[in-house]
């Protein structure tokens, strides 16, 4: 089969997710932010008491709210965004559905959820580019990146 069919017919469970993490809406600002400098993610999931997902709180809304000299002794839940239904995907689902999603919500993160609706991980960019480079990995090679500190020629005139 090809990369077209695999997308097709695969489910998202054959993705590499990562590990999401997950807050109540009252956890406060402050809180969020360092559990997003500790685990490297750009965002943390706003979950109900059965851990479900009601919105999440991204590396955006802190800049929002640094530029708007907001306290971080809020809650989460005061300055999360609601996750539209386009913004979850079952482990179920398609991997062309992670696609369609984050083209529908122009998303980087979507949230991946279980049978019962609980957040079972996180997927997005990263996952599908680990998913073609375990489809192709002759074709994708490694090149070493070489910066220029200056240039040799002048441009223009």
């Amino acid at each position: 089969m090809g990369l077209r069919e695999d997308i097709m017919n695969e489910t998202v469970s054959q993705l590499p997710l990562r590990t999401a993490v997950t807050v109540p809406p009252d956890t406060t600002v402050a809180q969020a932010v360092e559990m997003m400098r500790n685990t490297r993610l750009g965002c943390v999931f706003v979950v109900d008491e059965r851990g479900r997902p009601t919105g999440k709180f991204t590396e955006r809304q802190v800049l929002k709210l640094v530029c708007g000299c907001v306290p971080f002794d809020q809650t989460v839940g005061q300055h999360m965004v609601p996750i539209p239904e386009s913004g979850c995907v079952k482990m179920t689902d398609p991997v062309a559905k992670v696609l369609q999603g984050m083209q529908e919500t122009r998303l980087r993160f979507l949230c991946v959820v279980d049978s019962e609706g609980k957040v079972a991980g996180l997927t997005g960019q990263k996952g599908l580019m680990e998913y073609v480079t375990e489809h192709f990995p002759r074709l994708i090679k490694v090149q070493m990146m070489t910066s220029k500190l200056h240039m040799n020629t002048r441009e223009g005139a």
